[in-house]
């Protein structure tokens, strides 16, 4: 196996400027002078773009830039020594100890295994202050080496760097090469953390003890919590996360097992080890796998980055909430959710699960492109009035700020004061908004296929996506049938189950790379647009028209029930399934919604929206009407649920559903119900997907609005009361 760091990979005294940007093009340079790059240019932009997700500086002085990339073929580590120090975002200050961490698109799991290992040494204060004392680039490679336990390479010298080399990279080489003995794991603190049983961790990859043999309630009367760490990259946050977590527990006398969920692989938890634990911590930038397993546990939910930071107070914080359940915020769903729905005592994933994982994926990256596209078109209207769409494009082409249209010879009658610069505003606004939104069902069908099949299942999900959209306007006398939402969700579940599976076959080492990034989206483009453009296009379309036709009828009653059933899906889980697939059916309607305020699409929309937007206002004016039935965090939860439920945020209203569903969730759903069928009734309408409270510039039929949100309120805020003064003691204590 190639060596991760060798002397060439190493610069001591770097004086690169003070741009982090610069650091990592001459880090980059570093791997591509000692021959590990196939393209420096590709590692630098795959590294720019993982450092503009969330800075890679840390606390203490480091700075971890790192990326996959098809710009290397071995997973190589550049090091660099900072002089000066160069900001990488941390709290802290600036960084003087940089590494460059790139590994290949494709890599094999032994490669991942040694960074992760890199990646929990480097929150050890120890290593890294020996790394700062190094006399040289050889010294360097044997501490780094002798961390992640690997053989060190046979230090070499090598030439001074060519004229093309970074100015101010230090000379590699040029000392003795320091033996990894005793002194050595002295020097950096490495001994290898140790299972609940007192053995060695055998892999970087998960927290010690937590693989389904190992894993057992601690037996020694410490308190035992349990925690899940995932960043979207999957090399670095993730480990050090959990490497912090673990050195907090230590300090805290306290049990703790983690899951790593990275590059590396991941052991789930066992079963009785989640049973066993009083909390769990979700330490992450991305969704957790299987989160049912955890299902009614009070939890602490951060980023990734928080324990690296703070993992002191997040222990402390799970601590408190595991002596006071009653007073916690908890995981949705019942408790052993995980096991009602199929999880067997492997930990692996239920059906149930994963269909879950993986519509919430697809729907959680889809939202932004609705909000963003869906207020920007809503801010549209409200700056050129509503005609603003017919000449939004000539406005776009014949017009700019120093020759503004002239809103009354456009027709525009409803253009803010009637003048030209708000009609030119609204005409950008429109535009940018109508290309943001048109990117929601692709991106639907591209992130449901990513969550079956990693990031191969990207490219073709947004094609699918593209097809069921019709993206590009295939038309002629019959024009190609577009699908809508229910072809992106089909779409992008057949996209994803080919480029699994296609993921799954074994191929020779030198295709590996190619893989990922042309055969599997080149393969599975094909085949499974095949199937959605010659044997599903149809069947889908024809049942979308079949769906809006019936939309097109609703009236009275029917109507009514409509709203009432939408007003219940939104209440139930909050933000999950039931709560999307509505929001979506809402949404989806929206873009292509007739300009007239009786669109059937647009009073779903209100229905939908006035619905989701109940929950937490009505539970925060319960707490405002009878605080001595909530505990003291259920009242602060109260405060936010205010400008949650105006900002139509349906998830302020958890933290009180997971401590009290059986009294929760019955009254929200009925005030929802309530508030969904006024606003059919009512004809309210909107043209925004999102917004709540702040968008009503774009509703016709304001007063039946606000109507419909009050006593959708008035109902949930009620019953909630009366439901926890029945039998239930007063929780009036302090909980902190």
């Amino acid at each position: 196996m190639t060596d991760l760091i060798t002397t060439d990979l190493v610069r001591l005294g770097a004086g690169w400027g003070a741009d982090k940007h610069e650091v990592i093009r001459a880090l980059a340079a570093v791997v591509d002078d000692a021959g590990r790059a196939t393209s420096r240019d590709q590692l630098i932009e795959d590294a720019f773009a993982r450092e503009s997700t969330s800075s890679t500086g840390l606390p203490g002085g480091i700075a971890i830039p790192h990326c996959r990339t098809a710009g290397v073929e071995t997973p190589t580590l550049a090091f660099a020594r900072l002089d000066p120090p160069v900001d990488f975002g941390a709290k802290d200050g600036p960084a003087d100890l940089a590494f460059l961490i790139a590994a290949p698109a494709g890599g094999d799991a032994d490669h991942l295994t040694i960074l992760t290992k890199l990646a929990r040494a480097l929150v050890k204060p120890a290593f890294t202050d020996s790394l700062r004392s190094a006399g040289s680039a050889e010294e360097v490679v044997d501490l780094i080496t002798h961390e992640i336990g690997e053989t060190a390479p046979v230090a070499k010298k090598t030439p001074a760097p060519a004229s093309g080399t970074p100015s101010g990279a230090a000379e590699p080489g040029g000392g003795e090469t320091r033996a990894p003995g005793q002194a050595v794991a002295d020097a950096t603190g490495s001994t290898p953390p140790a299972t609940s049983d007192g053995a060695p961790a055998t892999s970087a990859g998960t927290s010690a003890g937590t693989s389904a043999a190992a894993a057992a309630p601690a037996s020694d009367g410490r308190p035992t919590l349990v925690a899940v760490t995932a960043c979207p990259t999957g090399i670095a946050h993730t480990y050090m996360a959990a490497e912090a977590l673990e050195a907090a527990a230590e300090r805290a006398g306290v049990q703790l097992e983690v899951e790593t969920q990275g590059s590396a692989g991941a052991t789930p938890l066992a079963p009785a080890t989640i049973a066993a634990a009083g909390a769990v911590i979700f330490a992450v930038d991305v969704g957790v796998r299987d989160r049912s397993r955890f299902a009614g546990k009070p939890m602490v939910t951060s980023s990734v980055k928080r324990p690296i930071d703070d993992a002191d107070a997040m222990i402390a914080e799970a601590l408190r909430y595991a002596a006071d359940p009653s007073a916690s915020p908890r995981v949705e769903g019942a408790a052993g959710g995980g096991s009602s729905e199929g999880t067997g005592a492997t930990g692996q994933e239920s059906w149930g699960g994963r269909t879950r994982r993986v519509l919430m994926t697809g729907v959680s990256y889809m939202i932004p492109f609705v909000a963003a596209g869906g207020l920007m078109i809503a801010l549209g209207f409200l700056f050129g009035g509503y005609e603003i769409v017919g000449p939004a494009q000539e406005i776009l082409l014949e017009n700019s700020f120093t020759n503004l249209p002239d809103p009354s010879a456009l027709g525009l009658d409803h253009a803010l004061f009637d003048s030209g610069f708000f009609a030119y505003i609204g005409a950008l606004l429109l535009i940018i908004g109508q290309t943001a939104f048109a990117f929601f069902i692709p991106a639907l069908a591209g992130y449901i296929a990513y969550a079956i099949a990693d990031r191969p299942g990207i490219a073709p999900g947004f094609v699918m996506g593209g097809l069921a959209s019709n993206v590009i306007g295939v038309s002629g006398d019959s024009a190609y049938p577009a699908t809508g939402f229910l072809g992106a969700i089909v779409g992008g579940v057949l996209a994803g189950v080919i480029a699994h599976w296609i993921a799954g076959r074994k191929v020779p080492a030198w295709a590996r790379g190619l893989m990922p990034v042309l055969v599997i989206p080149l393969v599975t483009s094909v085949v499974a647009g095949f199937l959605m453009l010659v044997v599903l296009g149809r069947p889908i379309a024809w049942l979308m028209g079949q769906l809006e036709d019936g939309l097109s009828s609703l009236s009275g009653g029917s109507a009514v029930l409509l709203g009432v059933i939408l007003g219940l899906m939104m209440a139930f889980d909050m933000g999950g399934p039931l709560n999307k697939v509505a929001y979506s059916f809402a949404a989806a309607g929206v873009g292509g919604a007739a300009l007239s305020g009786d669109a059937p699409e647009l009073r779903i929309m209100a229905a939908v929206m006035l619905a989701g937007m109940v929950p937490p206002i009505a539970l925060a004016l319960a707490t405002v009407i009878r605080p001595s039935l909530f505990s003291i965090p259920e009242r602060e939860n109260g405060k936010a649920g205010w400008l949650l439920g105006a900002s139509f945020i349906t998830e302020g209203a958890i933290p009180f559903a997971a401590a009290d569903p059986l009294r929760v969730i019955p009254s929200i759903m009925a005030g929802s119900a309530v508030t969904g069928g006024l606003a059919m009734a009512m004809d309210v309408s909107v043209r925004a997907p999102h917004g709540g409270i702040f968008v009503l510039f774009a509703v016709d039929g304001v007063l039946g609005y606000l109507i419909a949100l009050a006593a959708g309120v008035a109902v949930g805020a009620a019953l909630v009361i009366v439901l926890k003064s029945l039998g239930r003691p007063s929780p009036d204590v302090a909980t902190v």
